[in-house]
């Protein structure tokens, strides 16, 4: 086999093909009861792809997704990657200017959306001067008549016989555009080639051990690069049955688990502290899994994890623009840290001044790969922010880590501005450009304080214009309208004056620091509910 022939088969929908060759119409996921076999994914797909083509869809076209878990996400999934065009997952809590700038930044020629966010989608279209069509994939019901583009259902668009005109594609060419949280600026698209997938989905397949014999469980949104890439992939890639579920659930983690007979999880720091809520049980431990697989676990749950539900815990770190250059394995897992360096990596930690700090000294992380497009492209439409990450030839993470003597890693601190809560990373700037629109808002800024589920609450400290009466509920009733439910703050401190820098610069760092003050307003000590 020649270089041209593996660059062709390390593409998305060509894993699928193969598995489908090997393994017939074996089960590969299941939804709500529904069983999927390899097979069924693969025409199904076949179906997508030669409805996007009829609908004039050509390769590198942007079509994005705006769905939560559900089997046609993955139809789309491989389909798009089938008819050549690249895949914009949306988070589905996104709406207004963030909605309409993703959308707008990406190029996007048409969306496929459940009913249930078409009302976050009308209210953009007209901003929208790429989009030409949108493709529902359930009843739209009375928001259909407020779209202002042309509209399909999702049956319509897959009634066809599966024959799609082939695409000559290669492990270079782009798959998705994954928006990552905005720091000093807004959003960046991270343009991600095909064989970034498949390379995310071998390393963790590797470090995680999955076999044919396994059964991951994947309650992560499919929207996010993880539950695709690090769940998703991993499971097809190693033969392994795969549980979607609709969403996360503590009431039905435990039950869906035993159900299918899950071995493998993979988990978001937020999530251990909700399963560790319930109340003990003697047979805890007796059950299916035997590793969970993550980031952000709090170091002093690790045991109590391990020991109560009788499994290991492996976690990583990784960013959507590079993946997983620092992981543990069950086999040499050191509790508390994000690992050693993993295959396919070259890293270094450098002090402020770019000069390399040895171990035991904090410092930056940069990375770099050793092999060809196993990293982003670009930052999409963006090329002074591609240039500024790449400098020196390393991209740079703009995160604080420590290394150790054993050449383990510890996770010290973000350098950048950006706060994750709930699983979501947020954009400080993105929280602050809403809030300062409000008319009686002079200035703001977002900042992370601690949260009891091991990860970050959102703190909005602000200066009112003269004369101005705004109350913290009244702030975050106009911020319901106008930003997703994770990025409301819970904390609201309205100052006289924020500290500046000379060059009248928010000193987010001295606002850290005070964290939660006697003027500080709790939205849950005061009752007010925020919902999906």
């Amino acid at each position: 086999m020649n270089t041209s022939d593996v660059t062709r088969l390390r593409v998305i929908h060509q894993v699928l093909r193969e598995k489908a060759k090997g393994y017939g119409n074996r089960p590969f996921f299941y939804f709500q009861d529904r069983v999927f076999g390899y097979e069924d994914l693969d025409a199904a797909s076949d179906r997508v792809a030669a409805g996007l083509q009829a609908l004039g869809v050509k390769k590198g076209d942007k079509i994005a997704l705006m769905m939560g878990n559900r089997p046609e996400f993955l139809f789309l999934w491989f389909g798009i990657s089938k008819a050549g065009a690249v895949e914009v997952p949306i988070n589905v809590a996104h709406r207004g200017d963030i909605l309409s700038y993703m959308l707008d930044k990406a190029d996007c020629r048409l969306v496929v959306a459940e009913s249930a966010f078409l009302d976050r989608l009308a209210p953009v279209l007209d901003d929208l001067s790429e989009l030409e069509r949108i493709v529902v994939v359930d009843d739209p019901g009375s928001q259909g008549g407020r779209l202002t583009r042309p509209w399909v259902g999702c049956q319509d668009l897959m009634e066809n016989d599966g024959a799609y005109e082939p695409v000559d594609i290669t492990w270079a060419d782009p798959f998705a555009i994954l928006f990552t949280s905005g720091t000093t600026g807004p959003s960046k698209g991270a343009l991600m080639p095909h064989n970034y997938a498949l390379f995310m989905g071998e390393l963790v397949m590797g470090f995680a051990e999955y076999t044919e014999d396994d059964c991951l469980y994947n309650a992560l949104p499919l929207f996010h690069g993880n539950a695709q890439l690090l769940s998703a992939m991993p499971a097809l890639l190693s033969g392994a049955r795969m549980v979607l579920a609709s969403r996360f659930s503590a009431s039905r983690f435990w039950s869906e688990v035993e159900q299918y007979r899950c071995t493998a999880f993979n988990y978001i720091g937020s999530i251990i502290p909700i399963l560790l809520k319930a109340e003990p049980r003697p047979d805890d431990a007796r059950n299916p899994l035997r590793i969970m697989v993550g980031g952000g676990c709090p170091e002093d749950l690790f045991g109590i994890v391990e020991e109560r539900f009788g499994l290991t815990l492996v976690e990583g770190y990784g960013m959507s623009e590079l993946g997983l250059p620092l992981g543990n394995s069950p086999g040499a897992h050191k509790k508390g840290t994000i690992g050693k360096r993993t295959p396919g990596y070259q890293i270094k930690v450098v002090a402020d001044n770019g000069l390399e700090v040895g171990p035991g000294t904090m410092g930056e992380l940069l990375v770099r790969p050793e092999r060809p497009f196993t990293m982003m492209l670009e930052y999409y439409k963006m090329p002074e922010e591609t240039v500024e990450a790449w400098r020196d030839l390393w991209f740079h993470t703009g995160d604080y880590v420590v290394e150790d003597e054993g050449e383990y890693f510890r996770f010290v601190d973000r350098k950048k501005d950006a706060l994750r809560r709930g699983g979501e990373n947020i954009s400080s700037y993105e929280v602050e450009k809403v809030i300062n629109a409000h008319p009686s808002v002079r200035d703001s800024a977002a900042v992370a304080v601690k949260s009891e589920l091991a990860e970050d609450e959102v703190m909005v400290c602000l200066e009112l214009k003269t004369g101005a009466d705004l109350t913290p509920p009244g702030l975050l009733d106009y911020c319901r309208e106008r930003m997703a439910y994770f990025m409301m703050p819970r904390y609201v401190r309205i100052l006289d004056a924020m500290p500046r820098t000379s060059t009248l610069r928010v000193q987010k760092t001295i606002l850290r620091q005070e964290g939660v003050t006697p003027d500080t307003w709790d939205r849950v000590a005061a009752g007010y509910e925020i919902r999906p």
